[in-house]
């Protein structure tokens, strides 16, 4: 027990960081962002794409890691361990203040666009019913009798619009998975559509039966079978166009992450520009690894530290510029690079060697905590009731046997930050519960996963910006490039059309496969 207490106090480091560091890293994020607000000048258009709130996958309290944090951080940095569990300063309450006022300008906005197809859709399925009660209500006695003709239109009528309900629900009252910045043209002139629609029925139903009051009952019946046809084949339409058009690959996109180059290549329909960035979004949390600051330090340090043993001279007086000093600068790092690359080898070979022999530690503790549990069948749980553990407390039976080696091997790979003590129980207690090998139980941590692998509050991306020179309700073309931007880094997305491809055919006939043998004299035959 005293061994599991030690494990845990050691691996509070997961959780808990000094202020300093926060505040240090809160500076260097500030600094990364001024420069953005200066490119006023450039004729681009930005617009913003946030999801929609949702809460965390995993309850954890474990904040995010500095850039800057060297290899050991768990030793160096202050543990809070009193009875608080939380902690928040007055940049957190402003920043949660903000989100709650985007939050709900957010919502109103989804909510007031869905308010208004309801009302629509409503209006669409209460016209033919009301086309068929009316004359029964207002003057039924001077109705010319319809017989089986119309209870035939009535039993069409009803199912027709059954029909239409169906599809309706399917096609357009679905979860939006994101807010974008313009209307959906397509769908916008839909809705236009149906209300024009519907309107000239009401006003042409006015006119020529409620004023004149028809007494030509079957007529009227028809006129309302006309009006569900004629909303059956606006919802054909609508499926064409926001469903089977985009299906076709039309446009390849490469879609390259700015701060470690990591790319994709995907194919498009004939989308417009904020639809392709929504698509390239939900690709981006299922394909990119996710995004891991600590892994672009090791470069960032090692030019600093070049730079820093260089000193300039000024042997022309003080009057002479800076440009001076900083091409000097430039020019001895140039001949200083020649020689950079063997440590670049050699820290790259050590950091290689250092990960395969901690990887290796890693598995063999984690095997060997697998073999102290055995799963009891039904006739064992009676046998031995006092020693039957639930998955959650054997893992935390097993956890400290390998919890140094693993936090080892997350320090060695940058991980740390993503990984907090309470993940790495209940991804332990949940492959216990499915009689997982420990081979399953470490590809979480061997493999660096998609975004979506990972909790909500370490994706570092969750609100977008759509930067565009091209209007983003436009269709995409060939050559443009767009970039979504988030906090720390950039998506930049470049446009090619697919060719037009001309393929032709060859016939040959099959007797024309003959062949002769040429015999040598130095050959075997």
């Amino acid at each position: 027990m005293s061994a599991a207490m030690d494990t845990e106090s050691t691996y509070s480091g997961y959780s808990h960081y000094s202020g300093h560091s926060k505040k240090a890293h809160r500076q260097g994020r500030d600094r990364h962002k001024s420069p953005r607000s200066k490119d006023g000048s450039r004729s681009e258009k930005s617009v913003t794409i946030q999801t929609p709130p949702a809460e965390p996958l995993l309850g954890n309290d474990a904040s995010r890691a500095e850039e800057g944090q060297d290899d050991n951080w768990g030793e160096t940095t202050t543990a809070i361990t009193g009875t608080s569990e939380h902690s928040i300063s007055q940049e957190d309450i402003a920043r949660i203040s903000k989100d709650l006022e985007d939050s709900v300008g957010l919502d109103c906005k989804r909510y007031l666009g869905l308010t208004v197809a309801a009302v629509l859709g409503l209006l669409v399925f209460l016209t033919p019913i009301a086309f068929i009660l009316l004359p029964q209500i207002l003057w039924r006695d001077d109705l010319e009798p319809c017989g089986t003709v119309c209870e035939g239109l009535f039993i069409s009528v009803a199912f027709k619009l059954l029909i239409l309900l169906i599809g309706t629900w399917a096609l357009f009252f679905r979860q939006p998975k994101a807010d974008l910045p313009r209307v959906f043209v397509f769908r916008a002139l839909l809705l236009v559509l149906i209300f024009l629609f519907v309107f000239s029925y009401w006003l042409f139903y006015g006119v020529r039966i409620l004023d004149s009051k028809d007494t030509n009952y079957q007529g009227i019946v028809q006129y309302a079978v006309s009006l569900v046809d004629a909303l059956l084949f606006i919802h054909y339409l609508a499926i064409v166009l926001l469903e089977l058009r985009q299906l076709q690959p039309m446009f390849t996109v490469k879609v390259v992450r700015s701060t470690d180059g990591e790319s994709r290549y995907y194919s498009l329909g004939p989308l417009s520009i904020q639809r392709a960035a929504l698509v390239v979004l939900e690709n981006y949390y299922r394909d990119f690894t996710v995004y891991n600051p600590a892994l672009l330090t090791a470069s960032k340090s090692r030019a600093a530290k070049h730079m820093a043993g260089l000193k300039v001279y000024n042997v022309d007086g003080p009057g002479n510029n800076a440009s001076g000093q900083s091409r000097a600068m430039i020019a001895a790092a140039a001949r200083r690079r020649d020689s950079s690359h063997n440590e670049l080898y050699y820290e790259e070979a050590d950091h290689e060697r250092r990960v395969r022999k901690r990887r290796a530690r890693l598995v063999v503790a984690v095997e060997e905590a697998f073999t102290h549990i055995k799963r009891l069948q039904a006739e064992e749980q009676q046998k031995a009731p006092g020693e039957m553990m639930d998955p959650r407390e054997a893992a935390q039976a097993i956890f400290p046997s390998m919890a140094r080696a693993l936090q080892k091997y997350l320090r060695t790979t940058r991980q740390q930050q993503y990984r907090s003590m309470e993940s790495i129980l209940q991804h332990l207690s949940f492959c216990i519960t499915n009689n997982m090998t420990p081979k399953a139980f470490l590809e979480r941590y061997l493999n660096p996963g998609p975004t979506l692998q990972y909790d909500r509050d370490r994706w570092f991306s969750k609100q977008w910006t759509l930067v565009s020179e091209e209007a983003v309700t436009s269709g995409l073309q060939d050559g443009v490039v767009f970039v979504l931007k988030c906090l720390d880094f950039s998506l930049v997305v470049n446009v090619k059309k697919i060719p037009f491809i001309k393929l032709s055919e060859e016939f040959i006939d099959p007797k024309s496969h003959k062949f002769v043998l040429r015999l040598q004299s130095e050959t075997s035959v």
